[in-house]
């Protein structure tokens, strides 16, 4: 279970959880406790884990459905949000790394409570690759560090030391065991190329078994995902996601015997799938055009059968599950209504405590031509006036990523301040076929950029934005993308506001995780040293004396990926020609976890807007 929400919620007041009318609804939005999809153990379905943060704090829950009871797993000062339960639903495992720096090494307690534990001694603290738990209580641990690479580990029940399996100077990660345990596969980039994996199935000693490798046909530019092991013992067929035909798509592999089936099925746009418990067939969610939708297909063999509807309301699906008993639990929200975990029996199946988040506004779509082609864009119009608008572009993050019909409070934030929201899905973007998203390489940052510059031209000419009020933000790959257009297009942003940035592309090398590193040079054709010129036109930093917004910057100050001190070199050249500017440093990672610090930070976000706009 690894999840980084996207809209904080906490109790309502200072005390409790009933519902403050006196706040504003932005805020509320924030605070209304929320949970994720429940996971739930292999072996014992009654257990579940879940996360929620009705303290405050996101952290990991409990969740006995037999009784009922539910209790916080987890307390720590920045939360918890990467775990999972063993097979027996005997123990929470989860990952405690310092302060949100990603570093550290994975721990375990009872499902019912009482200290935690090293959950694997001997292995020094490191950026988690992967993690797999066999039946029998065997670990297969995946690290990466910045002196070895990718590692794979597997420790045994009878206490002995970890077995180093694997290791590779690129970035790598652990699959997913089979149901027997005796097959392990592995993702990996041996190639070079972070964007596209490769698959190898291998023995818990290491021997290798197969390769599903889509690059070796002459391309680097097809990419393969591990989806699971069919959940029966003695069945070694594995679940695969490919793009060989321009989106994701299905297929099972048999390792064991090298048989190999495509699973086509008739849905536009990209799928993936989990096995429902017994084999038998797939749970299907197909992502189309910023939505998502349901539908189940038994599995013959190596042969999908027919298609059939699971019903979800139109909106997105953010994970669904396939229980014992063949009810589909899944995770839906929209724009305008607030997320619910829901069955397909039609129950709810779990309430967080307190009080409904307010619903916000439903999003228009619009499809604007680009230089690359069409660009889907999401807008939400303030409920009351007439445009233009003071208008948020909003970048999400990735670039590996998409913006969806779904709730977010952050968006939803700015809307009840009177700005329009706009949410671009540009070259790079995920959910739009595999040449859009790979369009972005070695004109990194350029490409995006020219997408939202058509979108925004759009907006200015239908009336919907003021050319002389727009705000650029974003984080993480959306406060890179802020910088860089503040720098390339000054003349077509009047405020820019960055949250978790790259700024200083070269330095951010340097300092960031070994996975990033892996996926920069990627993008790029190679390190700073071998493609100097394109790492020069993609970085923010050499536009920065070219920046007339004024510009708001927020940053962990144990961030892995967007590290500070990249950002502090940008904030000095903005120091040095006295650029209006301010800068937020806060005592974290990749983002908070804790409410309050994200609504003090949305705050601040809006009110520096709000002050430098005409």
């Amino acid at each position: 279970m690894t999840e980084r929400p996207e809209h904080p919620d906490a109790q309502a007041g200072p005390g409790g959880h009933g519902e403050d009318v006196t706040l504003p609804d932005w805020e509320r939005r924030f605070r209304a406790p929320r949970v994720s999809l429940p996971q739930w153990a292999l072996d014992a379905p009654d257990r579940s884990l879940f996360i929620s943060n009705a303290t405050g704090t996101f952290e990991l829950y409990t969740w006995d459905r037999a009784t009922g009871e539910r209790r916080q797993a987890t307390d720590r000062p920045n939360g918890t949000v990467h775990g999972t339960l063993s097979p027996d639903g005997e123990h929470v495992w989860w990952f405690a790394d310092s302060d949100g720096d990603e570093f550290g090494v994975w721990h375990r307690q009872p499902f019912a409570g009482g200290p935690h534990e090293e959950a694997v001694p001997g292995l020094e603290p490191a950026y988690s690759a992967g993690l797999a738990l066999g039946r029998d209580g065997t670990v297969v641990v995946g690290r990466m560090t910045e002196e070895v690479g990718t590692t794979v580990h597997v420790a045994r029940p009878d206490g002995s030391a970890p077995v180093e399996i694997y290791r590779h100077r690129e970035s790598a990660g652990v699959g997913d065991l089979s149901h027997d345990g005796t097959l392990l596969a592995i993702e990996h980039t041996e190639h070079g190329d972070a964007m596209h994996s490769a698959i190898r199935v291998v023995r818990l000693d290491g021997t290798p078994v197969a390769e599903l490798d889509d690059t070796e046909a002459g391309t680097k530019d097809l990419g393969l995902s591990v989806l699971g092991f069919a959940p029966v013992d003695g069945d070694s067929r594995l679940l695969v996601g490919h793009q060989r035909h321009g989106r994701w798509e299905l297929l099972v592999w048999d390792p064991l015997t090298g048989e190999q089936r495509e699973l086509a099925c008739e849905l536009p746009g990209e799928v993936g799938a989990e096995w429902y418990a017994d084999g038998s067939g797939l749970l299907i969610e197909h992502d189309y055009r910023a939505r998502s939708e349901l539908w189940r297909a038994d599995v013959d063999g190596h042969t999908l059968g027919e298609l059939t509807r699971v019903h979800t309301p139109a909106g997105t699906v953010a994970g669904a599950t396939a229980r014992p008993d063949g009810s589909v639990e899944f995770l839906w929200s929209s724009a305008a209504e607030p997320p619910r975990v829901q069955s397909s029996t039609g129950a709810t199946v779990l309430d967080p405590p307190g009080e409904t988040a307010p619903p916000s506004l439903p999003v228009q779509d619009v499809w604007v031509d680009g230089p690359g082609g069409a660009v889907h864009a999401l807008v939400q119009r303030p409920a009351e006036g007439e445009g233009p608008f003071p208008t948020v572009f909003d970048i999400h993050g990735g670039p590996t990523h998409h913006d969806s019909d779904s709730f977010a409070a952050a968006p939803a934030a700015w809307l009840d301040h009177g700005f329009a929201v706009v949410r671009v899905n540009y070259r790079g973007s995920t959910g739009y076929g595999r040449e859009w998203t790979d369009a972005l390489r070695h004109r990194v940052g350029l490409i995006e950029l020219e997408d939202i510059a058509a979108v925004r031209e759009w907006c200015v000419e239908t009336g919907l934005a003021d050319p002389e009020r727009l705000v650029l933000t974003g984080g993480s790959w959306g406060g890179y993308l802020t910088l860089l257009g503040l720098g390339v297009q000054p003349a077509l942003w009047t405020v820019g506001v960055a949250a978790v940035p790259v700024a200083d592309y070269v330095t951010a090398y340097h300092d960031e995780m070994e996975a990033l590193k892996s996926m920069d040079r990627t993008l790029l054709g190679g390190t700073p040293e071998e493609q100097p010129e394109r790492w020069r036109d993609s970085s923010p930093i050499t536009y920065v004396d070219r920046v007339t917004a004024p510009v708001y910057i927020s940053a962990g100050v144990n961030d892995p990926r967007c590290p500070i001190r990249q950002i502090e070199n940008y904030v000095d050249r903005l120091k040095e020609r006295d650029a209006p500017h301010e800068v937020y440093r806060y005592d974290a990672g990749h983002g908070s976890l804790v409410v309050e610090e994200r609504i003090k930070q949305t705050r601040m976000e809006i009110e520096f807007a709000l002050r430098h706009l005409p």
